[in-house]
């Protein structure tokens, strides 16, 4: 409700619920500059008013006397506000008050996308009822998101990167995987290196970005951000490790990497449907994948420390990414329906197009939705002082009982070459067509991703065995 013919009831009707989140009352314009500060704060939130004239503790009527000077003083404190914004104050008359008003001021919610409003140099923002100065953190990275083509980490121009330092394989594979999955035309197959870079937006005048760097870089070098950190720890707590590695690369390698070490040290859980018996890991492959493409995804690239870690528990699994929620996001809301405002978009719609990330916005609800198909807890959200964690629970078991099963079974039936009957046919398959994913075996012998994953581990122990290329795009590599 705004108009300028507001009444004493319209007033009375806003602060009925009392200060909250959208709403700053002040006794007088004696705490203008309070007020000019409560204002700055709903610019860059959600919204709100700030009204001059009530008592915030009894919310009685008071009003003031408002003079010439008065308004002056109001017009030259909104003059602080920068952007400039064009506020007119609503003065609403107090009856049997002659000559008493109450002031109120009316501010819009944030866009986003646009930089965020100061008062009298200093940005605020409002928590609750709260009105509190702006951290550095947020406050940069929304003065990036206003002016990306300035601003934006994966947008500028990597330092000493030429396209011949990215990897045509992975670039080929990242388009291969787009038209198979219906997200680009079938002529971007015979499209050339640079034009593909060029549509992804991945140049700056012939000039991989950063972005480029990240996702496709063959060395990945000073980039120290481009990290994956793994661990296995013994127990609940970090005094002891049963598995650390840390491994350099881009994003593709790195959630790679990710992947494997969650098949090594994951159990897998087995179902019969019917006549079969279907296997799974403990926590969901779906569930997983979605977490770490988020993580790799969404995380800040601007500091050159921090990286994604996955450390992998007695009883949970946690994925560790640099960053904080976005504004209109919380570790409680994050569950809920909602719009989606990736951090890097460049490298975002990349892992879109090839399929490694779904819909935007929906990365959630999947994860959620994979967790309660296999009865497992739906993960928790946690904001840790610049660090997003994604926490899921599992059973309590001994780190030496961690691969049993997979090498009771990786051992079962096996024949003199150490391999059982259904890895030498895998073997035989890969020789005649060495591009045969994994997802192709399953439906050859009907058996679950992780059973022919394992399948593959135990050949790998028996013979070279290697994949060449980006998970999707790439091929076998067999040497006996």
């Amino acid at each position: 409700m705004i108009q300028k013919d507001m009444t004493i009831k319209d007033i009375q009707d806003l602060i009925f619920g009392d200060e909250d989140r959208v709403l700053e009352l002040k006794k007088s314009t004696g705490e203008l500059k309070d007020g000019m500060k409560s204002a700055c704060a709903f610019l860059n939130t959600d919204g709100g008013w700030v009204i001059f004239g009530i008592t915030p503790t009894s919310l009685k009527i008071v009003g003031q006397q408002v003079t010439d000077n008065t308004r002056k003083e109001i017009g030259q404190e909104i003059a602080k506000l920068y952007p400039t914004i064009d506020l007119k104050p609503i003065y609403v008359p107090v009856p049997d008050k002659d000559d008493f008003y109450v002031i109120a001021i009316h501010l819009n919610a944030w866009p986003r996308g646009t930089a965020p409003y100061t008062y009298d140099n200093r940005p605020y923002y409002r928590l609750e009822s709260i009105t509190k100065v702006m951290p550095r953190e947020m406050f940069e990275e929304r003065i990036r998101e206003s002016k990306p083509h300035l601003y934006a980490w994966e947008r500028q121009q990597a330092d000493g990167i030429n396209i011949e330092d990215l990897d045509d394989n992975l670039i080929a594979g990242a388009v291969r995987g787009g038209v198979k999955g219906g997200r680009l035309s079938t002529s971007a197959l015979s499209e050339t290196t640079e034009n593909i870079l060029s549509k992804f937006q991945l140049l700056n005048e012939g000039k991989p970005n950063n972005a480029a760097v990240a996702l496709f870089a063959k060395e990945t070098g000073w980039y120290t951000q481009l990290e994956l950190r793994m661990a296995r720890f013994k127990g609940n707590g970090k005094n002891e490790f049963g598995d650390n590695q840390s491994l350099k690369g881009n994003i593709f390698k790195l959630f790679d990497a990710g992947m494997a070490f969650f098949f090594k040290h994951l159990n897998l859980s087995g179902k019969i449907t019917g006549t079969r018996r279907q296997e799974e890991l403990e926590i969901p492959y779906v569930a997983l994948r979605e977490a770490l493409t988020n993580a790799l995804c969404h995380r800040t690239y601007d500091e050159l420390g921090p990286s994604v870690g996955i450390a992998i528990y007695d009883d949970r699994v946690e994925i560790t990414n640099p960053g904080r929620f976005p504004a209109h996001l919380t570790a409680e809301t994050i569950k809920q329906p909602h719009d989606s405002h990736p951090r890097n978009p460049l490298i975002a719609n990349v892992l879109y197009l090839s399929t490694y990330l779904e819909k935007w916005g929906s990365g959630v609800a999947r994860i959620i939705e994979a967790c309660k198909e296999h009865d497992v807890p739906e993960p928790t959200y946690e904001d840790r002082g610049g660090f997003i964690h994604i926490v899921f629970k599992r059973k309590s078991f001994s780190l030496s009982n961690d691969t049993q099963n997979d090498t009771q079974n990786d051992t079962q039936n096996d024949t003199q070459n150490g391999l059982s009957e259904r890895q030498n046919k895998i073997v035989e398959i890969l020789k005649k067509n060495n591009k045969t994913t994994v997802e192709e075996l399953c439906g050859v012998f009907s058996k679950s991703e992780s059973t022919i994953i394992r399948d593959i581990r135990n050949i790998k122990k028996q013979m070279s065995l290697s994949w060449i290329g980006p998970s999707k795009g790439g091929h076998w590599e067999i040497k006996e």
